[in-house]
């Protein structure tokens, strides 16, 4: 058995390292590429596998993978009194900016349906257990599988390269498909998502409301999808340049809410800080206040970082300077607290913001419900949600800055070898 665990390391080993030989992908690129979600911890002995479906209806509508496979969804279906409820979530995972990233992506499973699991566990608010997810356990609940690159926003190609960036198109293949397996009857609907997929609900959440009659209870819950249009360490802007490639690159531009791109450039409709004040239908934010993809991969990156003072507090918080923590604080926590100002003051929006150094924590059974999960005030992420959804109280859960949470489930990385 150990045997042959090593031989299937050290393929997937040599496997990125010809990515890297083929395409020169910088550590920067691999960053955006790689997003933290991946890492989805299995809390319960033995989570539910659910099967993949492949929308045979989207090549049709032109609505494929970055390499011109089909999509695909996985969905588990509810019963008793959630059988006419659906949770619909985004799935995430980086985006893709430039033909080499993009090439790079099409041999994943993040712009492939060939190279996808064939079934995947549900955890956290996917899971079909009332000890694990107590509001949605028996909901209809689907993960839409992500492999357009761009949060399921651009429409365009790349003939030369063969690149497809279809993500529109892929989301309204997904809805269909969903409306004809019951979704049209929804009493109730929450649209979910954690990162690019926390960013994907909230452009596309007022367009899910739509979907529904008026008497349908309707909310979108944004997870890690806060990216701030942020300066990085440098004074530098690495995360709005990425996001300016991203646009152009995939043909994001005419598929951004209009409420923003009729007085913002198509740049900063990609930011939710530009987005959120826009939505009409009741949206919950759940972000940590240092998101340690964000400070990973936009604030402090290794190409904003040539002298590498960022390297040990990038990867463990707890070896930050005093300097950095400040900086955390100013550049980024109070920024974030800016931009949700306005969108917390409507009652109808949720609130759900933790001094962790995580990212994505609604999809990982060990930080939505679990004895010790992360928690403001002895509530779990789960029951806040939960609270907010059925309407059972308002949620505007703010924690004090770092350190003064001890519920927290910080993401400590280790250091990647250097290869100056």
């Amino acid at each position: 058995m150990e045997k042959h665990f090593w031989v299937g390391v050290i393929i997937v080993l040599s496997n990125f390292v010809h990515a890297f030989e083929t395409y020169h992908i910088n550590e920067t690129e691999l960053f955006f590429l790689e997003a933290h979600e991946e890492s989805v911890s299995l809390v319960g002995r033995n989570p539910l596998m659910v099967g993949i479906t492949l929308i045979q209806a989207a090549a049709a509508k032109g609505a494929v993978c970055t390499d011109g496979t089909l999509p695909a969804y996985h969905l588990h279906r509810g019963y008793g009194s959630g059988a006419n409820s659906w949770l619909v979530n985004l799935e995430g995972g980086g985006w893709c900016n430039n033909v080499r990233s993009c090439v790079f992506r099409k041999k994943t499973r993040r712009g492939s349906s060939a190279f996808m699991e064939k079934e995947i566990p549900f955890t956290g608010i996917l899971s079909n257990n009332p000890q694990e997810n107590p509001d949605f356990f028996n909901w209809n609940r689907v993960k839409i599988r992500y492999c357009d690159g761009a949060s399921f926003t651009g429409d365009s190609e790349h003939k030369d390269a063969q690149l497809q960036f279809r993500g529109e198109r892929i989301w309204w293949a997904a809805i269909e498909e969903l409306k004809s397996k019951g979704m049209h009857y929804a009493k109730q609907a929450l649209l979910s998502g954690c990162s690019a997929g926390g960013l994907a609900t909230i452009i596309h959440c007022d367009e899910f409301r739509g979907l529904f009659p008026r008497t349908t209870k309707v909310k979108c819950l944004s997870d890690a999808g806060l990216f701030l249009d942020a300066p990085d360490v440098s004074g530098g802007h690495t995360l709005r340049d990425f996001f300016s490639s991203v646009v152009n690159l995939q043909g994001v531009q005419k598929n951004l809410p209009f409420s923003c791109t009729n007085h913002l450039d198509p740049t900063s409709c990609f930011f939710p800080q530009n987005l959120i004040g826009g939505v009409r239908t009741p949206l919950f934010i759940l972000n940590t206040a240092y998101d340690s993809w964000q400070i990973q991969s936009s604030l402090a990156p290794p190409s904003a970082d040539p002298h590498g003072y960022w390297r040990d507090c990038r990867s463990n918080h707890a070896k930050c300077t005093g300097s950095q923590i400040r900086f955390l604080q100013g550049g980024f926590r109070n920024h974030m607290l800016n931009v949700v100002k306005g969108f917390s003051r409507s009652n109808q929006n949720g609130l759900f913001i933790n001094s962790c150094f995580a990212h994505c924590q609604s999809e990982r059974q060990d930080t939505w419900f679990a004895d010790n999960s992360p928690a403001i005030g002895n509530k779990a992420i789960a029951l806040a949600v939960g609270s907010w959804y059925f309407d059972r109280a308002i949620v505007k859960d703010i924690d004090c800055p770092y350190p003064c949470d001890n519920t927290c489930h910080n993401l400590v990385f280790r250091q990647a070898k250097s290869h100056h």
